[in-house]
């Protein structure tokens, strides 16, 4: 139902290094946003393209959304033999290079209209619109605010071309506020030739009617715990249609919090294109006396007489009223509420808290995942050491952000969970990937152990990371390519002779191993040991790469023999990784690589 266009996936076409830093700038205006760069011209991008023009061709018959930073006129020269039909135009802004005038050149009312004056606010820059519509009368009826739909565009488009021809037009409010249209210039008038009517029923033959819907609806759903989502969705779409009631102006599904990881429920939601949004049984307790089918055992249960339609009249305030009381089916049970006016979905009670744990790589930009920054686009909050925030960049911009020290993990990890138990979209962001020595184990060893209900009903995502191993692996050439293993020298955390054992272990298997946390300024012998199992098994000369601040501008990238490795080598910034007795290393033209064999040799032409 919505048409929030901050939620439509875009891409941003730039050309050159500024374009790419104005692109950068819309990622927090647009979950998911892509930046599509020039291979010849830009470094960075999501994706990298060779042809302008055939990849803007490429894109729009993909239906993708198009913001270019660059000229109008490459634009034009590119798109002008693939439009066809306007109805179907894919959403064309094209956005100057100092980010100050977005112009909707293809799609107006298809969204590009939108997309700029997002992008105008958010960059304090201007939207050029040119639209008739929203030129003469300051609206667009067949791109209309958000939480609203438009039944029959077809309508809309003969009435605007009437009102625009000097034909007056009437309007009928049957629920939901209609001032966007009545504060604006359009001639309404009683008894006009055209007709808008505002509902939110189903009318099933509006002849040249315009029928808009207003978000004034919300259904407040209850289900037992595992409820096929069919059924409820079954309940909820039947509920609608015996009310004559459109799903069009369903602005949200609401329930009690203990259901706010209950699969049926968002399902719901995503079916209707609404949020999910959830009370606590004290304000749910409130709404008893405007309920229509109290219930007693409801109440000893979770500590309110009704859930769907305590969490409908919640939803709608004091000013809205029950129009449907609860519908049952055999695991679930659905009733609706109306507004007295709009509703903003988001607003509503609170959204399931969401928690994604991040790996955001060895810090470069380039080795940070697109789905590890479209995340942490779409936080609302950051959690992280503030090393990790730093590297992070404009990433951060318009985040609350909560920073603790490098030994606070611990702290950091419950500052994380309990922010987004509070209704928050929080990253947990940490080097590398966030399940290799990082805050991923140790976010579930606390729900393991505390076993917290507002803990057990988050949303918990984790995105994996380019680790330090892969990084100084691919920055010497191929030293991992058989088997391998990694080891944390520190012993903060695990024993010392348990680390011993296993680096034993992998020096007796002949495992390429890894040491992080090689040297701190109080843990000085476990590298000198490590050397000692490890020579005992392998030849002095095996290669042992030494890799420190991989990604960053700092970075350094050493071979050395295993018989030279001395305790000043490393630090904690520094990946040691150790060849196992087939590792080698080579020189090749300007090159000098490591790498082990995997045993193609015999299977070469020639041997």
């Amino acid at each position: 139902m919505t048409n929030d266009l901050s939620e439509t996936p875009i891409v941003a076409v730039v050309l050159t290094e500024q374009g790419r830093a104005v692109a950068e700038a819309l990622k927090p205006l647009f979950t998911g946003l892509e930046i599509h760069g020039l291979q010849t011209r830009v470094a960075l991008a999501d994706q990298l393209f060779g042809d302008v023009l055939s990849h803007l061709q490429d894109l729009f018959n993909k239906n993708r959304a198009i913001v270019a930073v660059c000229s109008s006129g490459i634009v034009v020269r590119a798109l002008a033999s693939e439009l066809q039909n306007k109805q179907d135009d894919a959403s064309v802004v094209v956005l100057s290079e100092d980010g100050q005038f977005a112009v909707p050149l293809l799609g107006g009312h298809l969204g590009a209209n939108a997309i700029s004056r997002i992008i105008a606010s958010g960059l304090n820059g201007h939207a050029a619109i040119t639209t008739a519509g929203d030129v003469r009368f300051g609206v667009a009826l067949d791109d209309p605010p958000t939480g609203w739909t438009v039944a029959n565009k077809t309508a809309a488009k003969k009435i605007m071309a009437g009102v625009l021809a000097g034909e007056n037009v009437t309007l009928k409010i049957d629920a939901g506020d209609a001032s966007w249209l009545k504060q604006s210039s359009l001639p309404i008038v009683d008894n006009a030739p055209h007709t808008i009517h505002v509902t939110d029923q189903v009318i099933a033959d509006a002849g040249d009617e315009l029928v808009m819907h207003p978000p004034s609806l919300v259904l407040g759903v209850g289900c037992e715990r595992g409820t096929d989502s069919n059924e409820l969705i079954e309940l909820a779409m039947t509920t609608l249609s015996d009310a004559g009631l459109t799903p069009s102006s369903v602005a949200a599904v609401t329930s009690l919090n203990l259901k706010e990881d209950e699969k049926a429920v968002h399902d719901l939601a995503k079916k209707l294109n609404v949020p999910a949004r959830f009370f606590d049984s004290p304000t749910l307790a409130a709404e008893a006396p405007r309920l229509q089918n109290p219930s007693d055992i409801v109440f000893a249960e979770v500590g309110c007489h009704g859930v769907s339609e305590g969490a409908a009249l919640a939803a709608v305030g004091q000013n809205g009223q029950l129009i449907v009381g609860k519908q049952k089916s055999s695991h679930a049970t659905v009733a609706i509420a109306r507004a007295h006016g709009n509703l903003d979905g988001q607003s509503i009670g609170k959204q399931q808290g969401k928690i994604t744990i991040i790996g955001i790589g060895p810090g470069a930009d380039a080795w940070r995942s697109p789905a590890a920054s479209n995340a942490i686009a779409q936080a609302s909050d950051i959690v992280g050491y503030q090393l990790y925030l730093d590297l992070l960049g404009d990433l951060t911009k318009g985040k609350q952000l909560h920073q603790s020290q490098l030994a606070e993990e611990e702290a950091r990890v419950r500052a994380a969970l309990d922010l987004a138990a509070l209704g928050k979209s929080v990253a947990l962001v940490c080097s590398g990937d966030a399940g290799i020595y990082a805050l991923a184990t140790l976010a579930f060893e606390l729900l393991d152990v505390e076993n917290r209900d507002c803990w057990n009903r988050l949303n918990i995502v984790v995105e994996p990371g380019i680790s330090a191993l892969q990084a100084a692996a691919a920055r010497i050439g191929a030293p991992i390519g058989h088997d391998f293993c990694t080891v944390s020298l520190s012993d903060l955390l695990t024993p010392w002779e348990t680390i011993k054992s296993r680096i034993e272990a992998a020096a007796m298997g002949d495992f390429i191993i890894s040491f992080y946390n090689p040297v701190s300024k109080r843990r000085r012998s476990h590298l000198m040991t490590a050397k000692d199992i490890l020579l005992t098994e392998r030849p002095d000369n095996t290669p042992v790469i030494l890799a420190r601040n991989l990604g960053r501008t700092q970075e350094t990238v050493r071979v050395i023999e295993l018989k030279d490795l001395t305790i000043d080598d490393a630090d904690m910034l520094t990946l040691v990784m150790v060849g196992n007795s087939q590792t080698k290393l080579i020189e090749r033209g300007a090159g000098r690589w490591v790498y082990t064999p995997r045993g193609y040799a015999k299977k070469m032409v020639g041997k």
